[in-house]
């Protein structure tokens, strides 16, 4: 794999527990430290685009990403995102004939012990490695096109938008 660019947007992934707030609010971005916990045979770059929940991220957070995708001369690109809008963000990038781009979060913040961020990110890692150009998202253990995807918060995982026919 060439050179790496990792583009954080925030979500469940970073989000740390403010005990003063009694809530969680999303924090500095995981992706580089887990990365360097893995020890990766890969040269990396992460590059904040926000930090937000992703029910909060616009249409101009959106344009951010897609520029910073657009400007980068990386062939191998991950974003890390929350969950919720994932798929939107997935599909406002567009069809991708020259990069590779996974967009991967996770359901538990990274700071907890039962966290599938790691996971996560190495299932998105393995995809970038092996994956032609093209947009997707890698979450528990499936890699999934960016337009046949669709968050299913009954069983709380990704699923093929075909393998379910009752989605409105």
């Amino acid at each position: 794999m060439q050179k790496l660019l990792v583009l954080t947007t925030g979500g469940t992934i970073d989000k740390v527990y403010f005990d003063a707030l009694s809530q969680f609010e999303v924090g500095d971005p995981v992706a580089h430290d887990i990365l360097m916990s893995m020890n990766v045979a890969f040269e990396f770059e992460v590059q904040e685009i926000c930090r937000k929940d992703s029910l909060e991220i616009t249409e101009q957070d959106r344009q951010s990403l897609r520029n910073a995708i657009e400007a980068s001369d990386a062939k191998y690109i991950l974003i890390t995102h929350g969950t919720d809008t994932m798929v939107d963000t997935a599909q406002f990038i567009g069809k991708q004939t020259e990069k590779c781009i996974v967009l991967t979060g996770s359901m538990q913040p990274a700071a907890f012990k039962d966290t599938d961020a790691v996971f996560n990110i190495g299932s998105a890692i393995g995809a970038l490695s092996i994956a032609v150009p093209g947009v997707y998202i890698a979450m528990s253990g499936k890699v999934y096109p960016a337009g046949d995807v669709f968050k299913n918060y009954d069983s709380k995982r990704f699923e093929h938008t075909q393998d379910n026919n009752s989605v409105q």
